[in-house]
């Protein structure tokens, strides 16, 4: 590679960076100023499961809900976030709790039942407090704007960051986790 291209890449990624890191904490301020009034019952609706199913929020009422975003075709960030669940499911189980586990996609235009079945068939996340969802663009990034979780497309991948969001029994956000600096499951 010719070292203008090199210095033009470099530069790109430095300015992606930038950009990634001030719309990461914008959206972080953002999902804590909003916080107090987010609840399942308020999330965007229009949801279907790994099986096709509809799957309105309102079922998850009676259980915490750890819920974050991510994308199948993944390799870096949502591998590790995935990894962060098994462990909080892992804490959970040890203490006897009951979570359920949310992924919404990120990713409308690939992500589909199918996809997020293999998915969850793939990595053995086959238990039904797993819930794989998918649903419009435009809900989509209603979901994101309201949790606080900021993303962009760039070429055919996507751009974001590693959080989850935790809601409490009856159904109200308890609480925004951004990158572990230990882990979430801390948090519990």
């Amino acid at each position: 590679m010719p070292a203008m291209d090199c210095k033009k890449s470099a530069l790109q990624r430095a300015i992606l960076a930038s950009c990634a890191a001030l719309i990461l904490i914008a959206g972080s301020c953002e999902a804590k100023e909003a916080s107090a009034a987010i609840s399942l019952d308020r999330l965007p609706t229009g949801w279907r499961d790994d099986n096709a199913l509809d799957f309105p929020f309102s079922t998850l009422h009676g259980h915490r809900v750890v819920l974050t975003m991510a994308y199948a075709s993944c390799h870096r960030i949502c591998p590790m976030t995935i990894d962060e669940l098994k462990h909080m499911q892992n804490v959970a189980d040890a203490r006897h709790e009951v979570l359920d586990f949310v992924i919404v996609s990120y990713d409308p235009k690939n992500d589909n039942p199918a996809v997020w079945h293999r998915y969850r068939q793939s990595r053995r996340l086959n238990r039904s407090n797993w819930h794989f969802l998918c649903g419009s663009r435009e809900v989509t990034e209603q979901l994101a704007r309201e949790l606080g979780f900021p993303f962009w497309t760039f070429d055919e991948h996507v751009m974001h960051e590693s959080r989850v969001v935790l809601f409490d029994s009856q159904g109200n956000l308890q609480a925004a986790l951004g990158l572990p600096t230990s882990h979430w499951a801390d948090a519990l």
